[in-house]
């Protein structure tokens, strides 16, 4: 595996917990981390990326044990946090150059080859000479994404890379962590978007309120929640009673009352037809539904 988490756990000093007893094996390739905001992700990404202390656990990074061996693990990691900022005064050349020469790329001619290279991968070779503070919120993602993958790490982590971003943007973006991807990189795509995790990763894990809610493929996911998705024509007053009591997921006015899709163990009392599951809907059941009577 190229990332085990044993036991992690994390506190903040007024006592407030972030995370509690994380166990993952992470692989090779695209691994989504889904989850609500709150739910842990950024705290478990910071700490993978050295820039939090966990507070228990063990964490094996390709080998490096990332409480003893930090510098090794840094080395080795590509970060695009969440809250990415740009150095005003660079243009975007140049600052893929300055993210390349901190790297540790010294030889400013592969440097600069390298630089070129990126940014005809990354889509923005044309806008080279603009300012970056002047680009898109979809070419600063790329920009971000370039600076992440410019010294080729072994483990690449990105942090709600896609929120905000149009549609066309957002495929475009998770393209270039596909492309990216390989039997010898990790990539670790943390996101709330629970179509980042379906058109993208093979294997993921799901956290809330810092646990560990499911790990396995998407696929997997889907097959626990078969059985608990169901669709019902309802009135406005079995509507109402419905909505109290279940997650309703989809509502549509038929005219004398409404068709509805309902994530449920069961729907006892109603004339309830089981629905194939989408991730969506298996997201609300393992969130809201799974460990509850």
């Amino acid at each position: 595996m190229s990332i085990t988490i044993k036991g992690l756990s994390h506190y903040y000093p007024n006592g407030k917990r972030a995370l509690t007893d994380i166990n993952l094996e992470i692989p090779s390739g695209m691994f989504g981390l889904l989850g609500p905001n709150g739910a842990g992700k950024s705290t478990l990404m910071r700490i993978l990326v050295t820039l939090m202390e966990p507070s228990e656990g063990q964490i094996d990074v390709c080998g490096y044990d990332i409480r003893t061996q930090r510098k090794e693990v840094r080395r080795i990691l590509g970060y695009l946090p969440q809250d990415f900022r740009f150095f005003a005064r660079y243009k975007v050349r140049e600052f893929l150059e300055y993210a390349a020469a901190l790297s540790g790329m010294t030889n400013s001619s592969e440097r600069g080859k390298a630089v070129d290279a990126m940014l005809e991968q990354v889509g923005l070779y044309e806008a080279r000479d603009r300012y970056a503070q002047n680009l898109s919120g979809g070419m600063k993602r790329r920009l971000g994404i370039a600076q992440a993958l410019i010294h080729k790490p072994k483990v690449l982590v990105v942090d709600e890379p896609t929120t905000g971003l149009d549609p066309e943007e957002r495929i475009r973006f998770r393209n270039l962590l596909s492309e990216a991807s390989s039997k010898d990189t990790t990539i670790i795509l943390s996101t709330h978007i629970v179509g980042d995790i379906s058109s993208s990763c093979t294997e993921m894990a799901m956290l809330n309120h810092g646990h560990v809610m499911f790990r396995g493929s998407p696929a997997g996911m889907l097959k626990e929640t078969e059985g608990k998705v169901w669709r019902l024509k309802v009135t406005n007053e079995q509507y109402a009673e419905i909505n109290q009591k279940y997650a309703v997921i989809s509502t549509i006015p038929n005219g004398l009352g409404w068709d509805i899709q309902v994530v449920a163990k069961s729907i006892p009392g109603y004339d309830a037809v089981s629905y194939p599951p989408n991730l969506e809907h298996a997201y609300v059941y393992f969130m809201e539904i799974k460990d509850k009577d």
